[in-house]
């Protein structure tokens, strides 16, 4: 099997076992095409009802998320990513897997640069919480979260190593390590 069908089998089979732990009661095959607006409604009152009770089910959801897409994340850049045929790139591929959360599940999910400039005006801290996520993970925490308006916030660290430097931080003055961070969103069930 060649290294890219090798790496396509791990990054669907790291998100399917995501899936599978964040919702065991969930269906993991794909659905049949919407019925636009009322189907919606069906999936937004679905995902209400398996939404996280409490903070403690939220942080160990969030977790497994953040480690999920963070190693996706990493085996797409090392065996997709190509810096002279760059078309794609990963994070903005991830992006679409934030959507389909966003729309499914009402989980939010961003970027944001923490001890870089951003890439994208897109990845720049916007709320007091990204901010204070920011300076948290710069200052080396492995994440900060916060739970406001029955909403739980974590924010975790992606590593960028030195081989992603060149174009993350093409100014650099060392090949230190840097962090950029995953914003994780989930609503709580009302009690």
């Amino acid at each position: 099997m060649k290294q890219r069908q090798r790496s396509t089998l791990l990054v669907a089979s790291l998100l399917l076992l995501a899936s599978a732990i964040f919702w065991s009661e969930l269906p993991l095959l794909p659905r049949a095409p919407r019925a636009a607006a009322a189907e919606d409604a069906a999936a937004a009152n679905t995902a209400h009802a398996d939404a996280p009770t409490t903070v403690a089910e939220a942080r160990g959801r969030a977790r497994v998320l953040h480690e999920t897409l963070h190693g996706a994340l990493q085996v797409m850049h090392r065996d997709f990513f190509e810096e002279d045929d760059a078309t794609t790139i990963p994070s903005r591929s991830l992006e679409d897997v934030f959507k389909e959360l966003a729309r499914e599940y009402q989980i939010e999910l961003r970027w944001i640069a923490v001890n870089t400039d951003a890439m994208s005006v897109d990845h720049k801290p916007r709320t007091d919480f990204e901010k204070d996520a920011a300076q948290a993970l710069a200052s080396g925490k492995a994440e900060y979260e916060a739970t406001e308006n029955n909403v739980y916030r974590h924010a975790g660290p992606i590593r960028l190593a030195s081989q992603c430097l060149k174009c993350h931080v093409p100014n650099r003055k060392s090949t230190a390590d840097r962090t950029a961070g995953l914003v994780i969103s989930i609503p709580l069930k009302s009690p």
